[in-house]
């Protein structure tokens, strides 16, 4: 495989610090310009849109799960407790999940900008069927 270009491992790495944004951005820039993405930029780019709509659609749906059992005696006690300890600052102004959440990132963001593919697990798998290297 080619080494990726300076540009496409900083195009890889601010796709998954904009939560896919820029890549985004760049997928449209390469359809007005007729020109083809390399696989490396290829991968990224989706493996970050992919991670956002899975983020999102996992708060949205843990949300109406936590909003439902809100409504049932005890257990609503028990998650209320479990969701306040969970978002609790610990290091400072982060919690549980923002540590976990922003590693993760931190781990994407590296890991393409030093020209590797990252894996995340079954996106990866997913992109990797549908991407030819």
């Amino acid at each position: 495989m080619n080494r990726p270009y300076m540009i496409e491992r900083l195009v890889a790495a601010l796709s998954y610090l904009t939560m896919g944004f820029a890549g985004f951005i760049w997928l449209i820039i390469g359809i007005f310009t007729k020109s083809p993405l390399r696989p490396f930029l290829q991968y990224h780019i989706f493996q970050s849109i992919f991670i956002s709509i899975a983020y999102f659609l996992l708060c949205y749906i843990l949300g109406f799960i936590l909003n439902i059992l809100s409504y049932i005696p005890f257990i609503n006690t028990l998650t209320a407790q479990i969701t306040f300890y969970l978002n609790t600052p610990l290091f400072g102004v982060y919690s549980i999940i923002q540590i976990f959440i922003y590693s993760i990132v931190l781990y994407l963001t590296v890991t393409s900008f030093m020209g590797q593919y990252s894996r995340f697990p079954w996106i990866s798998d997913i992109i990797d069927q549908n991407i030819r290297y």
